[in-house]
């Protein structure tokens, strides 16, 4: 019965095929579907995918580079004779790299090698090889500076297009393919090299030694401190087999630190063999973006009317999916019965196809949509890609979607969920740790799986069981405390008053409660208890500890609600301490001469005095008349305070209760030891606590701050809601001590910024699991050291000392470990890792033989640690501080060591048999091993002392290190990462590894190397609790228990997010085999279609590598089957560093409508990578961001190629650049004048801080934190000068100051200037005018092709009216192919500048979704950093206004001061005053009678608006609006409007724009510009209206059309018609509505 129904439904499908067939098969001809496709290409030639194949290798471990270079030289002909194709290649490659990698990291470089993720890495190796090249000149000059290395078509092809592209492949040398560089020589043959190997005296010149990079591959058996021989080259050419062989021989025998580059220099494709060259001819095409089509409003016909034009035509790149169902059919089986009717069945299936979009459906129908699309992809056979085919097709799918009969259970558990998350909502988290959804890419989600999965082998490595291994990678690490409060308990803080006990507080309530009543912003609550205890660590003969005095004691005098107190301490005695490595010699200090006159100490002493007898206040009293005194009697404020300051000051404080005079009193306490000694105590305190060093500071409950009024302030504020939360929630009432509850629990004993990282220093960590996993490693040959009766026990800590054995500081280092240890800690061990100079004498290497047997012999015995105190003493003393001679050292250490294990009670046996057979070579040789070790995979270098805990590396800086120091170390990476590391470690039933193995030393090994590793893990802190989550019918659920991933989302499948995230979600599953968990969570209730758009994921698949051939074709985005008859807009979601811009597009990308393909079948777009965005913040150390401040960045050999200005707004800055090595300066002026860049410690010299080097090596950009500090003697200077003070100051020296003259050479910004092209021909252009004086900037923005014909006409407008010079700017984001290829000729025929430029909107400014807003966006919120910082004024011009004045008249303009300056809206037109939204409601309210102005042409006065901060004003306020969708509607206008009361503007005569709309046909004739307005009643088109309102249109728009024809090569549309129209049109009075969006 089934089957005869089968075989009817067949035959009526046949007959409806036939019928339609006849009676539409022309019809259905013209309007077959059409298909879009797009591709994203770089900037840069294609690299080869063998050499990407290593660079991915070495991101899994640097030796498999190595391994990988091996195996390919050893199994691989160069004929390449099994691999016919691409693919063949790729699979050939693949299998290789896959063989070195473990099973489930081996899919992972299949795909990331697809993605091409690795090729950004080889640009950055082709700059180093151009450098090299360019160092050393051939003397044939073949390799010439006009050149560069690059063919002549490449060259200007750059030119052209961008002198930023650093990364371009050099042009091979004289033909050769390979070349070695030693910075003194360049050799290109191998018996060159050797020669040179040969002669070992002319190796080591350090100087001349090439640079190398943390990204290097630098070979496993050099010798770090040999000299560096780099080889560029390609693996697969015979020179570099040759080269490799020869400097891997080199490298064993320590003659050279071998470095690999890899370079496939442009011309040698032919000699590295097919496979070789795979990906190296073509270009490259990316993957890992978005694709949308959105069906566009058309509401306003803003569409061009000219004729598409023939141009390049691309080949249709792929037939149609035939198995794609269409409302129910498979057509492919279709035809495969009935292949006859092919032509009827394909027409049939067009019919369906353009009958099925749909973007309006009726209410009743929207009610349960989301609940629909849920049901169909949870029954779906393939849930992922059923959920990916209907977002990504949802106006096809809806109508059957909304047909659907829904399940209640679905909708039940969904509303359900609802309750604990908000409808609509997206999360994901990987292994726990949540992913923002906004920036997700391909390549950062790449990233963090292939982290995970390392983890994961290397866990598996050490034995661990799965189970606990996916404990362990689920585990999410709390967020780093930066809330450290410093325990200044003690009798050394000097209290001046306390609110709970002084008679002046009394009047005030003593309600805790108190706090939670709001008070006006900046308003403290007075309450009688001591809740802010705000002590100052200050030096009272310092200005800026006297400073404090007065500032503390203006505060008190206006009853400030603060408790104040102070910690006092000299400078000098603690300098004195640091000298002497952090230890207290009472004798040195007694008879110190500077000690006895240090001024510090007398006024502490004179201090506690008063204090004693006096009170705080008269005490207080003291300190303020020191520093009155010191001010009337200096020239300068910041002069130090003399001696007779203090004894005047003592000598005026009144002392009424004294029974003796002042002066006597003075001379008896110089003399008194009691309070010199409690002066001393109070230093010494200062320096235990750790903060002498920051000169003066602030601890606001503890926490460290500035010593500033500001620095209080913040403090108060920043305390304020902690202290709220918790008399919220009752942790403290009235009775509590608030300082003591907060110094309970965060309080530490000792401050050390090192290891309290606040968030500006970063914390670098190393996986220590890696190292020894890679082979034999120096710590397995560690033995560790305990606190005694502990060697038993599990260590959850490990300290590893890196010591320079030969050097004080490191000794200084042994010894506090050693000190540490005696003190007592329960949970960490020591290890010492000695390294030393090439110069050492033969009693360092025996205190570390000595220190290897102490250790493994002796570490239980309990006076172990007081005998490797003694010996480093004696070795400190008698070897580090003073020369000895060597003979008798050596035996005199030896004897030495025998003498203190007897006293030790250790038996010296050991050491008489082991000291005397210790070789002094082998000695040498572990060294050197260790300091390789150190080197390579620690990255400490040669001579740096470090402690490494548990994989975080602390190098030791100019500060004194201390014993305490370590027990900080240990607390704080306790508790913040290694806690819940151990807890799961515990639990472990260890079932794989060997009984009598699983020692204390064992367990507490995997601690340190599992905690090592999680460290380095890159990925959030946050989680959430999706378990709360119901998933029994909702939610798509993948279980795999074998896999190390786990992947948790909760997903709207019909929100944006939702589309990209369906696709990463397939690329996962395919890769990376996770288990998953997926919630959906769509809208319950819907008022509008939520999606409105087509949209591709575009994903690298192995058939983008052609079967045939030797060709890469990339990742294309396809849309198959597209609507014919809607319009469409397209719009790329590119990763956020990406620069993007259309190159190859025909047609209209804004304004997509198919039908007018005709024969053409996909309309073709391509994309290209234009630059990498390179962003970051800035902060001033203890003040805001240093907004103004100047960036400067380029490469080695040119310093400038794009600068930049820092924002107000979170000190953000961006530039743009390529992949390479960049180097970030202070701008030269008055940036670098008063700051240099503060390295992450404070100890390192200016110099070294006046660049950053920042290597780009992916695709994924890269964020720079910087910190400034101003300069010595320039603290209260200000960077930026007002222009007014400028044009005074420029009077007086009769010159211009720094704010206009100094940054003339800023040559671009940010964006830069992608093409600033001048008229070739300057008589040309004086031949049309004559131009002269000063040049007149107008800057516009244009989308669509209707748009930039608008622009050409407003062009022509202006130059046919300005006598000046002008120079056009205009915003390349969003203009066509077309558009830039003919504005350089138009600018050469007409005789005017012009200028692209872009910026990338930043990733902390909320986001528009619209093209239209962001255009708006574009016009008004970054115009103080788009612009390079030498232009002083602008002119914004509407692409479709049509000028008929002079713009000089409108440049010259005084605009009163003000940074902007508008024209009102017209009030004469009175048909509109229906229309006018300012005069009524919130804006009438708001404007308080300024007028509302109209943003079709303005002007900026960019000085004056980057001095007041206007733009950071109008983001801010954008920032806060925007969020509301009701909010500016009409951005660009609403948003000056309404900050007009902090970003003034000033209003511009009426006739200069005029438009029909608003201001009527009265005041026509006296309009400067004319606007082409949008009607909101009659909707007039945009063209119909030019052409009926502005008569001189027409003739403009003939011309500018005729003259883009000429250039594109093509014909004019029917010139006789246009000219025709041009005298039919005629200058009506209708009117022309306009609505308040401009364009």
């Amino acid at each position: 019965m089934e089957n005869r129904f089968r075989a009817r439904f067949c035959v009526l499908i046949l007959l409806a095929c036939s019928i339609y067939s006849g009676l539409t098969l022309v019809g259905a001809q013209n309007r077959r579907p059409k298909n879009v496709q797009v591709a994203v290409r770089v900037k840069w030639s294609g690299t080869p995918l063998l050499l990407e194949a290593g660079e991915l290798l070495s991101k899994e471990s640097k030796n498999l580079f190595w391994e990988f270079i091996d195996d390919w030289l050893l199994h691989v002909a160069k004929t390449d004779g099994d691999s016919h194709s691409a693919k063949d290649c790729v699979k050939k490659i693949v299998k290789h790299g896959s063989f070195l990698l473990s099973e489930p990291l081996a899919p992972l470089f299949e795909y990331s090698l697809s993605l091409r993720s690795a090729s950004p890495r080889l640009v950055l190796y082709r700059q180093l090889a151009e450098e090299s090249l360019s160092s050393f000149p051939l003397p044939d000059d073949s390799y010439s500076n006009n050149e560069r290395g690059l063919d002549a078509n490449e060259t200007a092809d750059i030119k052209k297009f961008d002198p930023l592209l650093v990364g371009v492949n050099p042009k091979s040398p004289d033909g050769k393919c390979c070349w070695v560089d030693t910075g003194g020589a360049l050799f290109f043959d191998v018996a060159d090299l050797l020669l040179w190997l040969q002669r070992p005296n002319e190796l080591g010149d350090a100087s001349q030694q090439p640079e190398t990079y943390d990204f290097d591959h630098i070979h496993f058996d050099s010798n770090i401190m040999s000299p560096v021989a780099i080889l560029y080259g390609a693996l697969g050419t015979d020179c570099f087999r040759g080269f490799h062989v020869t400097l891997t021989q080199a490298a064993k025998e320590g003659k050279v630190n071998y470095v690999v580059r890899p370079v496939l220099p442009s011309g040698c494709e032919a000699e590295v063999g097919l496979c070789g060259a795979v990906g190296a001819r073509d270009s490259l095409n990316l993957g890992g973006y978005g694709v949308e089509l959105a069906l566009k409003n058309m509401e306003y016909k803003a569409m061009d009317d000219s004729a598409i034009k023939k141009g390049v035509t691309l080949e249709d790149p792929r037939t149609e999916d035939l198995n794609q169902e269409v409302r129910g059919f498979i057509f492919s089986k279709i035809l495969e019965r009935k292949s006859d009717l092919t032509s009827g069945i394909m027409a049939f299936r067009d019919y369906l196809l353009s009958s099925t979009i749909s973007d309006t459906l009726d209410v009743w129908e929207l009610k349960d949509l989301g609940h629909q699309t849920a049901q169909r992809i949870v029954q779906a056979s393939d849930p992922l890609q059923s959920m990916q085919e209907i977002n990504q097709n949802f106006p096809s799918v809806v109508s059957s979607l909304s047909r659907m009969k829904l399940n209640d259970s679905i909708k039940d558990e969904i509303i359900a969920n609802q309750k604990m998350i908000p409808p609509g909502k997206s999360l994901m988290a990987l292994n726990g740790a949540l992913i923002n959804i906004e920036d997700i890419d391909l390549y950062l989600l790449i990233d963090l799986v292939h982290q995970e999965l390392s983890l994961a082998d290397q866990f598996s490595k050490l034995k661990i069981p799965h189970s606990t291994v996916r404990k362990l990678l689920l585990t999410v690490t709390p967020p780093e405390l930066n809330t450290f409060r410093v325990d200044f308990r003690s009798a050394h803080v000097h209290y001046l008053n306390n609110l709970e006990e002084d008679a002046m507080y009394r009047r005030w309530r003593n309600n805790i409660n108190e706090i939670l009543v709001p008070v006006f912003p900046g308003q403290p609550h007075y309450i009688r208890k001591n809740l802010y205890h705000a002590v100052y660590v200050l030096d009272p003969a310092t200005v800026c500890g006297l400073q404090s005095i007065d500032m503390i004691t203006s505060f008190y005098e206006n009853t400030f609600p603060m408790r104040f107190g102070v910690i006092l301490y000299s400078a000098q005695f603690i300098k004195k301490i640091e000298m002497s490595g952090g230890e207290l010699h009472s004798s040195a200090l007694e008879h110190d001469s500077e000690i006895e006159n240090d001024k510090s100490s007398l006024i502490i002493q004179l201090f506690i005095y008063i204090k004693e007898n006096h009170g705080p206040q008269t005490a207080f009293q003291f300190l303020s008349n020191v520093n009155r005194l010191r001010i009337e009697s200096a020239e300068s404020t910041d002069e130090a305070v003399e001696m007779h300051h203090i004894e005047g000051a003592f000598v005026e404080t009144d002392l009424s209760k004294a029974k003796s005079s002042p002066q006597e009193i003075l001379l008896k306490l110089k003399k008194e030891q009691t309070f010199k000694e409690m002066s001393q105590e109070s230093s010494l305190s200062v320096f235990k606590l750790g903060v002498g060093t920051l000169q003066c500071c602030l601890l606001m409950n503890g926490l460290v701050f500035d010593f500033s009024e500001e620095a209080l302030i913040n403090a108060m504020s920043d305390e304020l809601p902690r202290i709220q939360e918790q008399v919220y929630y009752g942790h403290i009432n009235s009775r509590t001590d608030v300082l003591d509850k907060f110094l309970s629990e965060n309080g530490i004993s000792r401050y050390n910024p090192q290891i309290l990282a606040d968030g500006k220093v970063k914390r670098r960590f190393v996986s220590l699991a890696s190292s020894i996993l890679g082979g034999d490693s120096v710590l397995n040959e560690i033995n560790y050291l305990h606190s005694p009766e502990t060697v038993d026990d599990v260590k959850a800590v490990t300290h590893l000392l890196a010591v320079d054995v030969t050097s004080k500081k490191g000794i200084k280092l042994l010894r506090k470990g050693i000190h540490y240890l005696i003190g007592g800690t329960q949970g960490a061990r020591v290890g010492v890792l000695f390294s030393a100079s090439q110069t050492a004498d033969l009693p360092s290497l025996l205190l570390t033989k000595t220190f290897e047997i102490t250790a493994a012999s002796y570490s239980h015995k309990k006076k172990v640690l007081d005998f490797l105190d003694q010996l480093c003493s004696f070795y400190e003393h008698k070897y580090i501080l003073r020369s000895t001679t060597a003979a008798e050292s050596n035996q005199e250490f030896v004897d030495k060591v025998y003498e203190l294990a007897e006293a030790n009670e250790l038996f010296s046996k050991a050491y008489k048999f082991l000291l005397p057979e210790a070789s002094d070579l082998k000695l040498r040789e572990h060294l050197n091993k260790v300091s390789q070790f150190l080197y390579r995979q620690l990255g400490i270098p040669s001579g740096v002392n470090a402690i490494i805990t548990n994989g975080r590396v602390t190098p030791l800086g100019a500060s004194v290190f201390l014993s305490d120091d370590l027990h900080l170390l240990e607390s704080v990476e306790f508790k913040h990462r290694i806690n819940h590391i151990v807890e799961i470690i515990e639990e472990v039933n260890w079932q794989d590894v060997d009984p009598d193995m699983l020692t204390s030393k064992y367990i507490s090994d995997v601690i340190m190397f599992v905690s090592s590793s999680m460290a380095t893990r890159d990925r959030s802190t946050e989680s959430a609790r999706f378990e709360i989550l119901n998933a029994e019918y909702s939610a798509v659920v993948v279980n795999n228990e074998n896999s190390s991933i786990h992947i948790d989302a909760v997903v709207d499948p019909l929100s944006p997010s939702g589309q990209k995230l369906s696709s990463l979600l397939r690329v996962l599953a395919k890769y990376a085999h996770p288990s998953m968990r997926i919630v959906l969570n769509p809208l319950s209730s819907l008022g509008d279609l939520p999606l409105k758009n087509y949209y591709r994921y575009v994903v690298p698949t192995m058939d983008d590598f052609s079967s045939t051939d030797y060709t890469v074709n990339g990742p294309k985005a396809f849309f198959a089957n597209m609507p014919l008859s809607k319009t469409l807009t397209m719009n790329l979601d590119v990763p956020e560093p990406w620069l993007v811009e259309p190159v190859i597009a025909i047609h209209d990308l804004d304004n997509i409508f198919l039908e007018n393909l005709g024969d053409t079948r996909t309309l073709q777009a391509v994309f290209e990578l234009e630059a990498l965005v390179l962003t970051g913040h800035c902060a001033e150390k203890d003040h805001g961001p240093p907004r103004g401040l100047q960036l400067i960045l380029g490469t080695k050999n040119t310093p400038h190629l794009v600068d930049t200005i820092v924002m107000a707004n979170l000190g953000y800055w961006q530039m743009k650049v390529h992949p390479g090595v960049w180097y970030l300066q202070l701008a030269p002026g008055r940036s670098s004048e008063l700051y240099f860049f503060r390295d992450g410690v404070d100890d390192g010299s200016q110099e070294k801080s006046l660049s950053k080097r920042i290597a780009i090596n992916d695709l994924r950009g890269n964020v720079v934190h910087l910190e400034v500090v101003k300069k010595k003697g320039k603290e209260h200077e200000k960077l930026l000068i007002s222009s007014d003070v400028d044009n005074q100051s420029k009077d007086k020296r009769g010159h211009s100051s720094w704010n206009s003259k100094i940054f003339e050479w800023a040559s671009s910004f940010i964006g830069g200037r992608d093409h600033s092209k001048k008229s070739d021909d300057c008589l040309k252009g004086h031949s049309k005018g004559g131009r002269h004086g000063k040049t007149i900037n107008i800057f516009s923005i244009a989308s669509g092709h209707l748009y930039e014909r608008f622009l050409k006409i407003m062009i022509l407008s202006v130059l046919k009216n300005t006598h000046r010079p002008v120079k056009f700017w205009f915003i390349k984001n969003y203009l066509s192919p077309p558009f830039k290829d003919v504005i350089p000729h138009m600018a050469r025929e007409y005789g005017f500048d012009y200028e692209l430029i872009t910026y990338r909107w930043p990733t902390w400014l909320h986001k528009q979704t619209e093209k239209q807003r962001i255009i708006w966006a574009y016009k008004i919120l970054f115009l103080d950093v788009i612009f390079p910082l030498s232009l002083e004024k602008v002119i914004f011009v509407d692409a479709d206004q049509v000028v008929r004045a002079d713009m000089g008249e409108l440049y010259d303009m005084d605009i009163k001061g003000r940074p902007l300056a508008y024209t009102p809206f017209c009030d004469n037109n009175k048909e509109m005053d229906g229309y006018r939204f300012w005069r009524q409601g919130f804006w009438r309210d708001h404007l308080q009678g300024k007028p509302y102005h109209i943003s079709a042409l303005y002007v900026v006065d960019l000085v004056k608006f980057r001095e007041t901060a206007a733009g950071d004003h109008l983001r801010v306020f954008y920032e806060t609006l925007s969020k509301d969708p009701n909010s500016l509607a009409n951005l660009d206008q609403d948003l000056p409007n309404y900050a007009q009361h902090r970003v003034p503007i000033f209003s511009l005569p009426q006739e200069w724009l005029w438009c029909e709309s608003w201001c009527g046909n009265a005041t026509k004739s006296r309009a400067k510009t004319i606007d082409l307005c949008n009607n909101p009643m009659t909707k007039e088109p945009k063209l119909q209206g030019a052409r009926r309102i502005v008569h001189e249109w027409t003739d403009l728009d003939f011309e500018a059309r005729k003259f883009t024809a000429k250039i594109l090569g093509d014909e004019m549309d029917n010139p006789e018609a246009l000219a025709s129209s041009k005298k039919s049109v005629n200058d009506s009075s209708s009117e022309d509505m306009e609505s308040k969006a401009e364009l």
